[in-house]
């Protein structure tokens, strides 16, 4: 053998071990992050425990589970930043969780005499020293209380000049620790009192309320009652793209199945087409009994405008009746319908079928945010699509998510997975989450209001501007009139922009009652609805107020009950009603243009 071609045998050999080393490496920070270490123990528990030992799983249990190298990834590794002198790092928990993270008092943290406190909760303050270089805290606990632990940094010595870099989870906020500084960002008007003058002006590392699920072990294991099987369900439709030529079809099976497509064709036509779906795999890994499942999606487009379409899921080849959908038609009639919150409730779900009875004209349906309760917990979105897979087959269904679907802080992927809505939004929020679409004569602005919303204003106007469309209407989880807690900021960001260019109705929930409003413009009452705007707030599921105030600005209101609102739309009248659980009307009026 030559030298040169040992050579080069030499050096491929020692590249085959690098990349082996590198991709064991990475491996092994899998193995020793958070994450990995959760995601192990849970696998394991799923292989040796049944369905009645994982419910009953206790912290000391819990902590049972993991060797001492994982405790210490478990002590260390949830929250990390580097210190570029001496510190005093303090850890503030709440002192309403009942189990003390174990590595506080292990790791060398002394609880001290110190407390502060919002209008939630009263913290305690544990205390360690730590020089320059790295710093690594662990986890809540094994428990998913509500109210994560924030931390606040000084420097040992006071004329050292502290920089925080390097952090883990990374994009970390770094604020002041003082009175009326917020700790949650998805709850920044929960803010401290009282907070000792030993930490006043230290560094504030502010965190989100809903990180204790990351290491949720403790009445953490569900199930769903609607499992997913080889068999497609959860068949539902969407918009992407214009509703006069395309139309998008989503369902779900087991992970036996890999592969799926849709056959369509044209009410009583004999030519039929077909289109692949693109997979995608969910996991909800606390999901004892359906842990995988597999989401599919198909992008009809080139549609003809007005037509009726008949289609089936394929592997399977049984005819389903219900399987139907109808392009826009070039006309400027049609009506639509929407809910407030609905908390995938089986009492939404009779009034959402009622609705679909009464209303076979109603061309889509949407939800303006809390679909769900937990928008984490895929049991929920199960029983959600269950209870109105009648209607979501047969219409498209357009949301936007609320605060128990972006949960916690933790975001909305899963909300992101399930639908799939026009990629339109801010550049600076997740797309699908807001976005617009235009239905014949009418512009439908779905914003995520638990998204910054300063951040999506210009949008929003934007949108209004380069439109030509007679009706507008805009639907957002966070009503900014209420009774309970006005939305100053939406008052403050998208409501001038509202009222610059007339848009006719305002959709929310959240506030668990039945508001219309008069017609308002710069927040003030005004003559007619065609010089403001209809502020209307609803709810999907049985509620009952109590202890409400006045609003000067209502025109009515229902503190008890639940409602369905139907809008129909001819051109430029426009005729709206809201329906209650017994089939009576409860408000109506007429708008002209």
């Amino acid at each position: 053998m030559s030298m040169r071609r040992l050579m080069n045998l030499s050096f491929g050999l020692a590249f085959l071990i690098y990349v082996l080393s590198a991709c064991e490496t990475k491996e092994q920070e899998k193995h020793l992050s958070v994450e990995g270490v959760i995601d192990k123990a849970i696998t394991v528990l799923y292989q040796t425990r049944n369905e009645e030992e994982l419910a009953a799983l206790t912290n000391e249990q819990a902590f049972a589970l993991f060797s001492e190298e994982e405790k210490q990834t478990l002590s260390s590794k949830h929250w990390m930043f580097d210190v570029s002198v001496p510190v005093v790092v303090s850890v503030i928990r709440s002192i309403k969780q009942k189990d003390i993270p174990f590595w506080l008092e292990n790791g060398g943290f002394t609880k001290t005499g110190m407390t502060l406190k919002n209008e939630m909760t009263t913290y305690e303050v544990w205390q360690k020293e730590f020089d320059s270089g790295r710093v690594g805290l662990g986890i809540n606990g094994f428990g998913n209380y509500g109210l994560h632990y924030f931390v606040s940094v000084g420097p040992q010595n006071r004329d050292d000049k502290l920089v925080l870099s390097n952090f883990f989870p990374e994009n970390q906020y770094v604020g002041t620790m003082d009175n009326g500084a917020f700790t949650y960002h998805d709850w920044d008007e929960l803010v401290l009192e009282d907070v000792p003058a030993a930490l006043q002006g230290q560094k504030l590392l502010t965190t989100i309320r809903g990180r204790g699920v990351e290491t949720h072990l403790v009445g953490a294991f569900r199930k769903t009652i609607y499992p997913s099987s080889a068999i497609p369900d959860q068949v539902m439709l969407t918009w992407s793209s214009n509703p006069a030529t395309g139309i998008d079809i989503q369902w779900r099976t087991d992970t036996t199945v890999n592969n799926g497509s849709v056959v369509y064709w044209e009410e009583g036509s004999s030519e039929m087409f077909s289109v692949n779906a693109e997979r995608y795999t969910m996991e909800d890994l606390r999901l004892m009994n359906d842990r995988f499942c597999n989401r599919f999606t198909a992008q009809l487009r080139g549609l003809k405008p007005g037509k009726r379409y008949e289609y089936q899921i394929s592997p399977e080849n049984e005819w389903n009746e219900k399987y139907k959908f109808t392009t826009e038609e070039e006309n400027d009639s049609f009506s639509f319908i929407w809910f407030g919150d609905t908390h995938y409730s089986p009492e939404w779900g009779k009034v959402a079928n009622v609705a679909f009875r009464n209303h076979p004209d109603a061309a889509f349906y949407t939800i303006a945010g809390d679909l769900v309760s937990d928008g984490l917990h895929r049991d929920q979105w199960d029983e959600l699509f269950a209870y109105s897979e009648d209607i979501i087959s047969q219409r498209p269904f357009m949301n936007v998510p609320g605060n128990h679907d972006n949960r916690l802080g933790l975001g909305a992927k899963m909300y992101r997975d399930m639908f799939s809505y026009p990629g339109n939004g801010p550049d600076d929020v997740n797309q699908e989450q807001t976005y617009a679409f235009t239905y014949k004569n009418s512009l439908f602005l779905m914003i995520d209001a638990t998204s910054p919303v300063e951040k999506q204003t210009t949008w929003i106007e934007n949108q209004l501007k380069n439109s030509d469309a007679i009706w507008k209407f805009a639907v957002f989880h966070f009503p900014p009139y209420n009774w309970e807690e006005p939305y100053l900021d939406i008052q403050k960001e998208w409501v001038p922009v509202f009222d610059k260019y007339h848009v006719d109705m305002v959709f929310g929930g959240h506030i668990h009652y039945y508001m219309r409003s008069k017609p308002l413009k710069n927040g003030d009452v005004v003559a007619s609805y065609n010089d403001g705007t209809a502020y209307i707030i609803s709810i999907g599921i049985p509620s009952k107020t109590e202890d409400f105030i006045n609003e000067p600005y209502a025109e009515l209101r229902k503190m008890e009950g639940q409602f369905y609102q139907y809008i129909e739309i001819d051109d430029n009248q426009l005729i709206y009603k809201s329906v209650d659980s017994d089939n009576n009307v409860i408000d109506s009026f007429n708008l002209k243009k």
